[in-house]
């Protein structure tokens, strides 16, 4: 397998300071699972009473750790999440399955606990058993380092492809006191979610029942994780997953149980705010990016028509790769809308490129002047919006264009 990657030149420019969460630790090791010299194993100890609440791919062929974690979300009592890179455990059969068991067990053993507590995340290759073994080696010794602190190890310990990893955080006040979100993610290829993530977990101190948890993170992942795009491949190891301890009770926090409580308000907002963020990182790190793209439709007959137009322009390799070019060929979204299947009139259409109006009513505008549009193509962030002119549905996903070092990326991914 080729070497890492250079960081991607649309990474943020900093990364945020990550605060304790009371009630998590986190520890990693290098475990050999598939890479040499670098951190592949995560794993974080939760205290008693944490609730969990998840979201998984809606792939027909999901791996044997998304089967594991749906098997065992409800009514959850969850002690330790286990994290690895390299190999997602997915199209693995019988051995796959006892690969889970086998994992969850070595964990269970060194935390104190029952398996059924365990929860298990596996990203990388397809279709190659994974050697659980390895995991007996590290267990006992990451639950003895495991710490309050190291929240960006954590993230890059859970990378495959990606050049650079992904943490966000927030805080809101609950009733008297103040909470903490944190959240991780990995993903750079593979990447069209399907009511989840590539894999992402999220952390707080609220004391939220699992029922509200839940609530909480299929509604929030709505307009974040699942309105990115990098491909238009739904990955079999989607999972994003949730876990509140409930340690900010002792502050004054009040006890949660339907999403539904006012009080959430604060929460909610800020818990969405760490979904976006991540998601967006994950757009900028597309394989082989160079540009983030921002699709917006409006004018639609309805929300979810205005979801499915902008996925196909997302989606469109020849759109894609026009934007790598730097080309506002406003022909292939023409295309794209054509083809999303959706309501759509050619002759009320108009299209913008970072806010340069190129195409209107069914017609290039008249005036558009290549030598602007061609600048404003330079950025390395380009809004392209789209206006349909049938109604007031609107919505906006994110990408990234494509480019030769997509294809050079997946192409030696195995090797």
């Amino acid at each position: 397998m080729a070497g890492p990657s250079p960081v991607s030149p649309l990474a943020p420019k900093s990364v945020p300071a990550m605060p304790k969460i009371a009630g998590v630790k986190l520890a990693t090791a290098a475990a050999g699972i598939r890479y040499k010299d670098r951190t592949d194993v995560l794993l974080v100890l939760l205290d008693p009473g944490t609730t969990a609440a998840g979201v998984f791919t809606r792939s027909k062929c999901p791996s044997a750790p998304v089967e594991w974690c749906r098997d065992r979300l409800k009514g959850a009592k969850p002690r330790a999440l286990v994290v690895n890179s390299g190999n997602a455990n997915a199209f693995t059969g019988k051995t796959g399955r006892q690969a889970c068991q086998f994992t969850a067990q070595i964990a269970a053993r060194a935390i104190g606990c029952k398996p059924a507590d365990i929860f298990l995340a596996s990203t990388g290759v397809i279709g190659e058993p994974l050697k659980a073994q390895a995991f007996d080696g590290v267990m006992d010794k990451m639950v003895g380092a495991a710490r309050a602190e190291p929240w960006l190890d954590a993230a890059k310990a859970i990378m495959t492809t990606d050049t650079f990893p992904k943490v966000a955080t927030a805080r809101a006040k609950l009733g008297n006191a103040t909470v903490t979100i944190n959240g991780m993610a990995k993903g750079a290829g593979m990447i069209a979610p399907d009511m989840a993530t590539m894999l992402s977990f999220v952390f707080t101190d609220a004391p939220i029942g699992a029922r509200a948890l839940q609530a909480l993170l299929s509604e929030g992942v709505t307009d974040t994780f699942n309105a990115v795009t990098i491909d238009g491949d739904t990955s079999t190891s989607d999972t994003l997953m949730m876990f509140a301890t409930g340690a900010a009770a002792e502050l004054g926090a009040p006890r949660i149980a339907s999403a539904g409580d006012k009080r959430l308000a604060a929460f909610r907002k800020a818990l969405n705010a760490v979904l976006a963020d991540l998601a967006e990182q994950v757009a900028r790190d597309g394989e082989g990016a160079r540009k983030l793209v921002e699709i917006t439709v409006e004018g639609a007959v309805s929300k979810p028509s205005a979801r499915r137009v902008a996925m196909s322009i997302a989606n469109s390799p020849l759109v894609k790769t026009a934007i790598a070019g730097e080309d506002a060929n406003w022909g292939r979204v023409v295309m794209a809308v054509g083809k999303a299947g959706e309501p759509a009139d050619r002759d009320r259409l108009s299209i913008w490129f970072n806010g340069i109006r190129v195409a209107h009513k069914g017609a290039r505008d008249p005036s558009y002047d290549e030598a602007t549009v061609s600048k404003a193509m330079k950025s390395p962030t380009i809004a392209l919006k789209v206006a349909l002119g049938l109604g007031r549905g609107s919505d906006r996903v994110l990408t990234c264009d494509l480019t030769k070092e997509y294809v050079a990326i997946n192409g030696d991914y195995r090797s």
